[in-house]
């Protein structure tokens, strides 16, 4: 017998909602028992558009009832004793998804649809079971971001994966990236502020894979913990992001994740270096996997999150059983795993959904791993520092932008300070190049200056030593060393890419991003003002460095090839020169004008300006005496 095709909201009918649900479900299960699967799966579509038809408007109260009624007689009907096996299989490739969608009409229809997913998890198969929940999740995400809705098809799956009974590894591997997808989709962009339950579910999953991992041993163990590993700080993450950094709802969460890592065998140690997620990642990934990367490509921030979580946190540190002390303690007397956790620091400071107060306490640690006071003579010691330069520049120019863009004018000063204390542990032979490349992708005038201003200490810092050395009495190599130590070159063409950028004319203006919406005259309003900016800050750093080289290799009399001739003239005629009629244009057209933003203007250059002619006189003067 073939239901017909009802509208639960055609007001012709009378029959109850309830009667043609139990005509539909009867019709199914008597054409499975005839063995009519053609007729049987029609009617299964029909039952998901009954279904379908009553999920509208869930804010009216009838549309609630109706709701509760219909799911409250599949599950009378998935529990009765007689129903046949075939037909519980049958309706399990589509009742998960569509009744999923009716847990967020109600607290008691979310009880309801959860007892109907745990019926068919306890009587299907586990294997079958795990496709058709992942499935369901899959599909559910593309209509709803409500986290409600997602719950119960979570808690089913870390009740399927206990019921498996082999091949434990593939499937969770399978069913992790699903269930990382819902996590990131549902936790971004949903507006459901109550994300909590559908973390809690997630966790559910991550003890459901250490319950199975328990009793298996060998490999199977090792790559079922790493895979947890994994998973767990990638979810680490997502409840950092949406949870907005509120600790004391964050913390009992973060608590529970990190009460995994004994079992997974991971140490803050080996988290904030990143040799963990080397491990765990090498261990379950193959090369031609990029999309399985894709899905747990927050685990290395993860990793460094993990740590500055239990710095935040002495609950969360007792929770991964771990001594933050000793390990801070480690990373300050060991270079190579400094480098290695500053490195993994640039995943926090660089990222644009973790709220600052997460970059604050990265940086406070970052203090807390650096010294204050470092020799510079220990050059020895950090001969591998090139194999780390990549990512501790990546991690500075995060910092930078730290200091840049932070709201906190107290944090700007700290990480300022965390900046300088990486940069002196830098040793001598990488920092020329080091600073070199940090000035030339720095698009602020501010910070180029800052950057040119430890440029010029590091050449005091230098050239004491040298002076120091010259007055010893040494042998003839050691008075070589002393002469190597300045950097005349390095110095040049710094002031050169400030004062003489590649496509010639004035100093370049900073990217300022699309302006095609401004206005003509508020558009050269602005590049006006960023010229001044590029002035004031950039070019006054770099003349006030030019100037001070001059004035240090003319008191030491030295060959320095800053004095030759050649390099004389190329800054008084590529440098200097250019730059003086831009600035005398700008203060001839202005210095008469009274209005605020002239004097501004004037007020801006003077210092530019008399730096500036102090410069022309010295090289005026070593050019008439150079031959």
């Amino acid at each position: 017998m073939v239901a017909p095709q009802i509208d639960p909201h055609d007001s012709c009918s009378d029959q109850p909602l309830v009667l043609r649900l139990q005509d539909i479900l009867t019709s199914i299960s008597k054409e499975i028992e005839c063995g009519n699967i053609g007729q049987s799966e029609s009617l299964v579509s029909e039952l998901v558009k009954f279904l379908d038809s009553i999920e509208s408007d869930h804010s009216n109260d009838d549309i609630k009832n109706n709701a509760y009624e219909v799911l409250s007689e599949i599950y009378k009907f998935l529990s009765s004793s007689s129903l046949d096996q075939a037909v519980i299989d049958a309706l399990s490739f589509e009742l998960p998804k569509t009744v999923t969608r009716f847990a967020g009409v109600s607290s008691s229809c979310s009880e309801i649809v959860n007892s109907v997913i745990d019926r068919f998890v306890a009587t299907c198969s586990p294997r079958d079971m795990l496709s058709i929940l992942c499935e369901a999740l899959d599909s559910l995400i593309k209509t709803t971001k409500l986290s409600d809705n997602f719950v119960p098809l979570l808690s089913g799956l870390s009740k399927v994966l206990l019921f498996t009974q082999r091949r434990h590894f593939e499937q969770v591997k399978v069913a992790v990236p699903v269930i990382l997808k819902v996590l990131m989709n549902v936790s971004s962009e949903s507006d459901d502020e109550n994300t909590e339950p559908l973390f809690d579910r997630a966790i559910g999953i991550a003890d459901s894979i250490h319950a199975v991992s328990t009793k298996l041993g060998g490999g199977a163990k090792e790559k079922l913990c790493a895979l947890l590993g994994l998973y767990v700080l990638q979810i680490m993450v997502l409840v950092s992001i949406s949870m907005e950094c509120k600790v004391s709802k964050c913390v009992p969460l973060i608590s529970q994740l990190s009460h995994f890592f004994p079992f997974c065998r991971l140490s803050y140690l080996g988290l904030i270096t990143g040799c963990d997620v080397d491990t765990m990642t090498n261990m379950i990934i193959g090369e031609d996997e990029d999309d399985y990367k894709s899905c747990i490509s927050y685990v290395e921030q993860g990793a460094s999150l993990s740590v500055i979580w239990g710095h935040v946190s002495d609950q969360v540190a007792q929770a991964a059983e771990e001594d933050l002390t000793t390990v801070k303690s480690e990373l300050k007397s060991n270079q190579t795993k400094k480098w290695q956790a500053i490195g993994m620091l640039k995943h926090i400071l660089s990222s644009g959904n973790l709220p600052y107060e997460f970059k604050e306490h990265a940086i406070n640690f970052l203090l807390d791993i650096t010294d204050e006071n470092i020799s510079q003579e220990n050059d020895g010691d950090h001969n591998d520092f090139s194999s780390y330069m990549p990512s501790v520049f990546a991690a500075l120019q995060a910092v930078v932008m730290v200091i840049i863009y932070s709201p906190s004018s107290a944090l700007r000063k700290k990480t300022f300070d965390a900046f300088k204390r990486v940069v002196a542990e830098i040793p001598r032979s990488e920092k020329r190049d080091f600073l070199k490349a940090m000035i030339i992708n720095c698009n602020s005038p501010s910070m180029v200056a800052i950057l040119l201003d430890l440029v010029r200490q590091e050449v005091l810092k230098e050239n004491q030593q040298r002076t120091s050395i010259r007055n010893q009495v040494l042998p003839a190599e050691n008075i070589a060393r002393a002469d190597a130590l300045f950097w005349p070159a390095v110095v040049l063409e710094l002031v050169d890419l400030v004062l003489r950028p590649q496509k010639g004319g004035p100093p370049l203006l900073p990217e300022h991003g699309d302006a095609v919406w401004l206005s003509l005259s508020s558009l050269v309003t602005l590049r006006f003002n960023l010229l001044l900016e590029v002035l004031h800050y950039s070019v006054l750093s770099a003349l006030n460095l030019y100037r001070f080289v001059l004035l240090t290799e003319s008191k030491e009399e030295s060959n320095s090839e800053v004095l030759s001739k050649s390099n004389l003239q190329r800054a008084y005629h590529e440098w200097l020169l250019p730059l003086q009629t831009l600035v005398t244009g700008i203060m001839t057209e202005n210095k008469n004008d009274c209005d605020e933003f002239a004097v501004d203007t004037v007020c801006t250059l003077n210092p530019v300006e008399l730096v500036l002619y102090r410069c022309i006189e010295l090289v005026e003067e070593k050019l008439k005496h150079s031959t």
